[in-house]
């Protein structure tokens, strides 16, 4: 072990530890001698400070007590001191007595200078902390317990929660110093004693602040669960430009049990921040009991039960417990995953899985006459933008044949409600993806308003238009995830380029709601239109990229490079949830509106698709994409094509 420690302060410390073992036998003796000190035989005072002196100086080294840290001197720190002392007049008083008989020193001297020592090691480590800290309200810290200094971000709901919990809980690591708050009107009060100190935006400068006083946060957490995706982007920004982790509490719900958990410390009643709270919006105000009248006891059909969509709609729907939820799905380990999961969640619930294929009318047709669902989901679909385009004729054969094949089986078998999952990559569309997605919306469109003149118990069709879910197979993120594990780099296709984002659960309830405002006296006016779901504002995928990489701890273009890899097949720039010339209707729900685009006659329209398929089934592409491009005039190749080159350029 090295004699002296190896930081400047702790060798300060150190020293200064020393020569008050010198000056503490001085004292000491002077407390007890009074003015004979001054004709104390020489020899004998030189002898025992420096014995006293050289005893404590292995013995402080001996006990730890440089482990420690002045500005953080506490309760445990003052036990230490008192222990080193303790030993050192315990070696001291034999040493002594062999050397020198302890002649012509008072025995009450060794206990005199116990406390003469103890307060000189112990008042400059307080004088400290005080000045740090201006005050007491740290010194006497729990024992065994160093705490990590937090600020919380948002007056509301969980801030005052956290901050009772952290002083009840003899364990906790956290200690607030401060509070932001969301309005101005809170700044200078205080939360169980704990100030507000700015709103949120003036982080930085609370920041400076606590710094200047010692009481720079080591932690930043944000303690409201709606807090806009915007703000917490921007919070993110900040806090890596402070170099200071941003965490927030779970609901509060769980946060008590975390707390309640016997075997989870209070470090981890905090969660990181999810990409999901970047994009985060207000939550949408959802029908609930309309939701659930809709589900409730009856009989309901997913199709592309197994894909992020499909399986999320699923669960939300297990929840509200149908009478029987038949999945189809054409992938066996997709349908094995959804239907074991369902069976775990919900035993209560009678699921069908079945194998099938979209494609194949014929299995269509039998699984409707066997099963007659009253509500179908369709959310089977072929959406890898690059794959469709690599691949047309199954793009086409499944988006266009399968919606079809669903959509007439419902009607020829009485269900109620059909459900069309659609695309924003529907809207003025540059691939095979879009412009078969287009198809199936105006199959759906022409088959609703048909059916309007039939009967009052005719089968309704809502068609639902969305952008990219957060997370699903074959996005971006999951894709930056997979780079991000590896090293790096991340990989975006262009500078500029900008997605729609939601979470697959709020797409599913918006999906739900929306299919909820189809029967009733509404139903004359949602006829042939197509219900597009909030999106929000577009996001810069670069951004993105930008985030995940702050999320892992790490800084873009320096610890993790993006790279810029082009435009693929078929992809835009900017992808668009109206077309300028579909009017948007408001809804009951803020979160949903109706666009109305052109709509053709059915019988027209199911001849075209008539041919459409033929072609397809016959593998000639070339004819199937002129067609393609009949159907849907927005689609040219040859404009999707020039817009590929025109984004490369720039």
């Amino acid at each position: 072990m090295a004699l002296l420690p190896e930081n400047q302060r702790a060798v300060f410390a150190y020293v200064h530890d020393i020569a008050m073992a010198a000056l503490s036998f001085v004292i000491a003796l002077y407390l007890r001698l009074g003015g004979d000190t001054a004709v104390y035989r020489p020899h004998l005072m030189a002898t025992y400070v420096l014995s006293l002196t050289l005893i404590a100086a292995v013995i402080y080294r001996l006990t730890g007590l440089y482990r420690g840290i002045w500005r953080f001197a506490s309760v445990p720190d003052l036990y230490n001191i008192a222990r080193a002392v303790t030993l050192t007049i315990l070696i001291f008083l034999p040493v002594m007595f062999v050397l020198t008989r302890l002649e012509a020193l008072p025995r009450s001297t060794l206990l005199i200078n116990w406390f003469v020592l103890v307060a000189l090691l112990g008042a400059p480590r307080l004088a400290y902390r005080l000045f740090k800290d201006r005050g007491l309200d740290h010194v006497l810290e729990r024992a065994k317990h160093q705490t990590v200094p937090v600020l919380l971000i948002s007056a509301k709901e969980g801030a005052d929660t956290f901050i009772r919990e952290m002083v009840r809980n003899p364990r906790a690591v956290y200690r607030v110093v401060g509070v932001l708050s969301d309005t101005a009107s809170r700044v200078g009060r205080e939360i169980y004693r704990v100030p507000v100190l700015g709103t949120i935006d003036s982080l930085e400068d609370v920041v400076a602040k606590l710094d200047r006083r010692g009481k720079r946060p080591q932690k930043l957490i944000i303690t409201v669960r709606n807090l806009p995706g915007d703000q917490v982007r921007r919070l993110l920004k900040q806090a890596d430009a402070l170099a200071i982790p941003l965490a927030r509490l779970p609901k509060l719900t769980d946060f008590q049990q975390n707390l309640n958990d016997s075997e989870r410390s209070s470090e981890h009643v905090l969660e990181p921040i999810a990409l999901e709270d970047l994009l985060g919006r207000p939550q949408a105000v959802l029908d609930r009991a309309a939701m659930s009248q809709l589900i409730r006891g009856r009989r309901v059909l997913v199709t592309g039960a197994g894909g992020t969509i499909g399986a999320e709609l699923s669960r939300q729907i297990a929840a509200i417990c149908p009478s029987l939820l038949v999945l189809i799905e054409n992938s066996e380990f997709a349908l094995y995953t959804i239907d074991m999961e369902l069976r775990e969640r919900f035993p209560e619930v009678a699921t069908l899985p079945l194998l099938r294929d979209v494609r194949d009318r014929a299995q269509i047709d039998a699984v409707l006459a066997a099963e007659r669902p009253e509500i179908v989901f369709h959310a089977a679909a072929l959406k890898h933008l690059p794959i469709v385009e690599a691949n047309p004729v199954e793009g086409v054969l499944t988006n266009v044949a399968g919606t079809r094949n669903v959509a007439e089986a419902a009607r020829a078998f009485g269900v109620s409600t059909v459900v069309m999952i659609s695309t924003d990559k529907a809207v003025n569309p540059t691939s095979v993806m879009g412009a078969s997605k287009r198809i199936a919306e105006s199959l759906c469109q022409a088959l609703d308003l048909h059916e309007a003149r039939r009967t009052a118990g005719a089968t309704r069709y809502v068609t639902v238009r969305f952008g990219n879910v957060l997370g699903s197979t074959g996005s971006v993120v999951p894709l930056f995830s997979r780079q991000l594990a590896a090293g790096g780099p991340l990989t975006v296709t262009h500078p500029e380029v900008t997605r729609f984002f939601m979470t697959v659960r709020e797409a599913v309830e918006l999906v739900l709601q929306a299919a909820a405002l189809s029967p009733g006296a509404e139903t004359a006016d949602l006829r042939g239109k197509i219900c597009v779901l909030d999106m929000g504002e577009p996001v810069k995928i670069v951004d993105l990229a930008e985030q995940m990489i702050r999320l892992a701890g790490l800084r873009p273009d320096r610890d993790v490079k993006i790279a810029f890899v082009g435009l693929r097949p078929g992809e835009k720039l900017h992808e668009e949830l109206f077309h300028p010339d579909e009017p948007l209707i408001p809804t009951s729900s803020p979160a949903i509106r109706l666009a109305a685009p052109r709509t053709a006659d059915y019988g027209v329209l199911a001849r075209s698709i008539d041919e459409l398929e033929d072609v397809a089934r016959s593998r000639r592409e070339e004819r199937m994409m002129q067609l393609l491009e009949r159907l849907v005039p927005e689609y040219q190749r040859r404009r999707a094509a020039a817009n590929k080159a025109i984004a490369s350029r720039g």
